[in-house]
């Protein structure tokens, strides 16, 4: 057996492996491991070409109840290509100080969330990790308290957020997301 069509299947395998890279928009190039595991999910890979709704959630928080419109969301529209991401950080006023695993058992126990949940993540000016940093500079607004929302559209382009006083079942947040779908 000739070595060049092993050759070219492993340099074609690259070449796809860096167009699919560049085909990543930056909104999505960012990976996060899953809240309370090990696995580590490459947002574009797993998210590229849907709604993505992107929120900095915390457990001890006056908005807290959202978790259960943040649920809504993600079971209504989720058939059409809405994604719910949640990011629990304790940036604001200690209200998410527990483990991964006690977020975890929070979130499902108490709303019952499915969506996507990730690390413990910092996102608060001068805190932020890389893609809050980015969603910041691509609105002009970094979070000021827990559950603020950044819309993603499905090409991957940062389109609007809405502040922590804003439902995720708002008029104005399900339009948009229907708009986009």
């Amino acid at each position: 057996m000739s070595l060049r069509p092993l050759f070219v299947l492993l340099i074609g395998g690259l070449l796809m492996s860096d167009n699919a890279a560049a085909n990543c928009a930056p909104a999505l190039d960012f990976e996060y491991r899953r809240l309370a595991g090990d696995e580590t999910v490459r947002l574009c890979d797993a998210y590229q070409g849907k709604v993505i709704l992107v929120v900095n959630t915390a457990s001890k928080c006056g908005f807290t109840g959202q978790y259960e419109a943040l649920e809504s969301l993600h079971e209504t529209y989720g058939d059409r290509g809405l994604v719910v991401l949640g990011f629990p950080s304790n940036d604001f006023g200690n209200q998410e100080p527990g483990t991964e695993e006690q977020i975890q058992s929070f979130c499902r126990l108490t709303y019952s969330v499915k969506f996507p949940m990730f690390e413990k993540t910092h996102v608060k000016k001068g805190l932020a990790d890389p893609f809050f940093d980015y969603l910041a500079q691509q609105t002009g607004a970094y979070p000021k308290w827990n559950f603020y929302k950044y819309l993603i559209d499905r090409d991957g382009n940062v389109v609007d957020y809405y502040t922590s006083v804003t439902s995720p079942k708002s008029g104005k947040v399900v339009s948009a997301i229907e708009s986009l779908l």
